[in-house]
């Protein structure tokens, strides 16, 4: 009797494991998952499907312009460009981070990204400033959280980051697409992470 006890829990258990796997290649879990996998392959077409980088880089472009009056402690002159000429400056933004987007995909080099962008009216790099949330020397701790509203997910994903000695959560919005898969949309918290590594920032000066 034990032995068929034990023989049916392993059972539920296995089965349960492949429904979890199942639901988790379904789920915005896996979309980030596969996203990632394709910025190791250099496959843009898989990132593109996972990752709406128009939408992305666009709401990354205002959040980040809204935050002009603490740009200043992270690119020098950057928050006096983006309060005085905003509304000429948002298309280039946007072109050039869907550049750096796309370069860094498809070459792995951070560096090949910020040349590749477009600068014409203003030199400042989102994936640089992106840089100084997730670092070089950051590592994924894992997700944080992850809410799943039907059509609507937002998962928090958490970062080391060593040169202000803690962590951040980088929140991701996905939408679920026509034929099931997840696409990510928008970093919902990028102003309050800009805010937060500017704030990091001016602490360490004061030591």
């Amino acid at each position: 009797m034990k032995r068929l006890f034990l023989f049916v829990l392993v059972l539920a258990l296995a089965a349960g494991g492949y429904y979890y796997y199942k639901s988790l290649q379904k789920g915005p879990e896996y979309a980030l998952v596969q996203a990632a996998a394709a910025t190791q392959t250099h496959d843009l077409a898989t990132f593109e499907r996972y990752v709406d980088v128009d939408a992305l880089t666009g709401h990354l472009v205002d959040d980040v312009a809204s935050q002009g009056g603490v740009l200043s402690a992270l690119v020098p002159g950057g928050g006096l460009m983006l309060r005085s000429s905003l509304g000429l400056l948002k298309p280039q933004l946007a072109r050039a981070a869907r550049a750096e987007v796309q370069r860094l995909v498809a070459t792995g080099s951070l560096e090949e990204a910020q040349a590749a962008a477009p600068k014409h009216l203003v030199n400042i790099s989102l994936l640089g400033l992106a840089g100084r949330v997730v670092g070089p020397d950051s590592k994924f701790e894992g997700i944080k959280y992850s809410t799943d509203k039907g059509q609507e997910a937002l998962v928090g994903l958490e970062f080391s980051q060593p040169h202000y000695d803690t962590t951040m959560v980088v929140e991701v919005k996905l939408l679920k697409q026509p034929d099931g898969h997840w696409q990510a949309k928008q970093i919902t918290n990028a102003g309050e992470l800009v805010r937060g590594v500017a704030r990091l920032e001016k602490q360490r000066a004061l030591k």
